[in-house]
């Protein structure tokens, strides 16, 4: 009697594709995920009121200058980072090379297009890497040491990486939002 091999065939196959589907389940299940936090708010929110925000940095900008100067760099208010990849800053962004390893210092003004006079900013940053959050420096007003109106922080970075720069500044009612992309070197 000759025998015939095809059910063990399809076993062996079913048996492999059922432990591959467990294995990568398995494998998804260890792997970290890290919620996007641009502006400080959630990916969806950002996603649904992305004009809104556009318009309050026009609106922002319309009653104050800001300026953020890291680093002896002066930013201004920006977001025109979160338009790019990483790898595109890294090759043709004036805002790579940034951060130092080790201390940085941060100083932010805020003065009104009418009086000219400085303003009391309420601060909420923070500085990430791009693909993990296990490193964030936070800068919230209380990191801020406020002279005249200066608001200026030091902090550290440890690692030579790309990161990101997001968050809000508030003046009287108006908010502004800052996006960065950049590396330390």
């Amino acid at each position: 009697m000759k025998r015939n091999y095809w059910p063990l065939f399809f076993i062996g196959i079913f048996s492999f594709v059922f432990s591959m589907i467990i294995w990568t389940v398995s494998k998804a299940i260890k792997a970290p995920v890290i919620e996007d936090r641009s502006f400080l708010l959630k990916y969806q929110d950002v996603d649904e009121n992305y004009n809104k925000l556009m318009e309050a940095n026009e609106e922002f900008l319309s009653k104050y200058n800001l300026s953020f100067i890291l680093n002896d760099k002066d930013f201004g208010l920006t977001t025109e980072d979160i338009k790019y990849g990483q790898r595109v800053i890294e090759k043709y962004s004036n805002h790579k090379d940034t951060l130092k390893i080790g201390n940085n210092t941060l100083k932010v003004v805020a003065t009104s297009k009418d009086s000219n006079e400085k303003q009391d900013i309420n601060i909420d940053l923070v500085i990430t890497k791009t693909m993990t959050n296990d490193n964030d420096v936070v800068l919230k007003q209380d990191k801020f040491e406020n002279v005249n109106n200066d608001f200026i922080s030091e902090f550290e970075i440890s690692q030579e990486t790309n990161w990101n720069i997001t968050g809000s500044f508030k003046v009287n009612d108006s908010i502004g939002y800052i996006f960065i992309k950049t590396n330390a070197r």
